[in-house]
């Protein structure tokens, strides 16, 4: 056997039913994204690595971007995540958009992390931003997006949830605990890598941070107060409108929950699967000042994002990965013989200009063979022009899965198929 070339280390190779897939996801992406108001956009694959230097964290600009200089000596990356391209195209042409922007895109990223299960170098994402308000009703309308998918592909709320923290209340009570401004971005890595590890292996990794033992102990204190939310009037808020839309069940206050990236300001939160060790499928929170950051006015912002790698793993856990037609085709058009190969052809392009979704065979094999490739494919419906249906003007429309068959009249072929799909 010939040595097949592999692909590139942790990149996606996309055959039919994983296409199917990524297809039925970006429909339901789409749907809840209008339902909610929003308009499709898009920002380039490539971007100068100053873009997320500064705001996105030191672990995703040293370690996990593909970075490399382009011709002219500039560093250029393959885009790790799209907020930041967001930021600068709002600035680029802030006076000129209308206010408050409802923006959603799904499309590919890339990161250089090690490939394992629900982890790969390439992905695609679902990124949502509303731009312009910097109210709770704005976090709470992001957090209903994400409840509202949820529902509509089948996750319930005891499956699924939507774990919501505030960066400002953190920061207020990361001082009353004693640490300082200085060590409050060390604290809050801490803070998310939490769950990353052990009991002990975190603690010493807390120690060697910089806290002390007794600002560890009131660290831990912190964490785990369930009555914290009472301190922070945005919260409040963001739940009560989440419990007038009815999706109070998808969420919960945790203050784990601060998130890596260096931008966040306010409300953060992720969504969690509740039945495997709580793996993150999504996350996002409030930037109000990247806009700004990029060379553009203060601008508030709020979105979040979601990769495409974990979610099927959820969906199949819980047995809610959905049966999807592979192969568009409604109609086969056999192929005789030799002679009669282009009255098939003619055929078929009679029913495409109807609007249906047909193949014509590539050549003349026994019926057999055809009407079994058919059949492999999930096509419902084989048509078969012999020499006596060319003289009669007629075809025979065999049902592959009843076998069933019948003549039709050439000229009465695509009102058949009309009343037969329908059906």
């Amino acid at each position: 056997m010939k040595n097949v070339i592999h692909p590139v280390k942790g990149t996606r190779e996309f055959y039919p039913p994983e296409m199917a897939l990524r297809n039925w996801l970006y429909h339901h992406i789409r749907y809840v994204s209008e339902s909610f108001g929003y308009c499709e956009y898009d920002g380039p694959f490539l971007e100068p690595i100053d873009l997320y230097a500064a705001k996105s964290g030191e672990e995703l600009v040293k370690e996990q971007s593909f970075t490399f200089p382009d011709r002219g000596g500039n560093l250029i990356t393959l885009r790790p995540e799209l907020t930041p391209s967001l930021a600068r195209m709002v600035a680029q042409k802030q006076h000129q958009l209308h206010y408050p922007l409802r923006w959603w895109s799904f499309g590919p990223f890339w990161r250089y992390e090690k490939p394992q299960k629900g982890r790969t170098r390439e992905f695609f994402q679902w990124n949502i931003d509303m731009v312009g308000a910097k109210s709770p009703q704005a976090d709470a309308e992001l957090i209903a997006v994400c409840a509202m998918f949820f529902n509509r592909i089948g996750l319930r709320s005891d499956q699924v949830k939507i774990l919501i923290n505030d960066r400002e209340l953190m920061d207020r009570k990361l001082s009353h605990a004693g640490i300082n401004d200085e060590l409050k971005k060390v604290t809050l890595n801490v803070i998310d890598r939490q769950d990353k590890m052990d009991t002990a292996s975190w603690k010493a990794y807390a120690l060697d941070s910089g806290l002390t033992e007794a600002q560890f102990d009131g660290l831990n204190h912190l964490l785990v107060d369930e009555d914290l939310i009472k301190e922070s009037d945005s919260l409040l808020q963001v739940f009560s409108s989440l419990d007038a839309m009815g999706l109070r069940d998808y969420i919960k206050f945790d203050a784990k929950i601060v998130r890596g990236l260096d931008y966040y300001t306010g409300t953060v939160f992720e969504a969690r699967d509740v039945g495997k060790s709580m793996r993150a499928i999504l996350g996002g929170g409030r930037y109000d000042n990247l806009v700004n950051d990029v060379g553009g006015d203060p601008l508030s912002g709020v979105g979040f994002a979601m990769g495409d790698v974990v979610l099927p793993l959820i969906l199949e856990d819980y047995q809610l990965l959905p049966e999807l037609q592979i192969d568009p085709t409604q109609i086969l058009v056999t192929v005789f013989d030799e002679t009669l190969i282009n009255a098939s052809i003619k055929a078929a392009s009679a029913l495409r200009e109807n609007g249906f979704r047909v193949q014509t065979y590539p050549e003349a094999e026994k019926l057999g063979k055809q009407f079994k490739v058919a059949a492999k494919m999930g096509i419902r419906y084989a048509i078969v022009i012999g020499p006596e249906e060319a003289e009669a003007g007629i075809v025979q429309v065999k049902n592959m899965e009843t076998r069933e068959q019948a003549s039709v009249n050439q000229e009465n072929l695509a009102q058949y198929f009309s009343d037969l799909l329908d059906d």
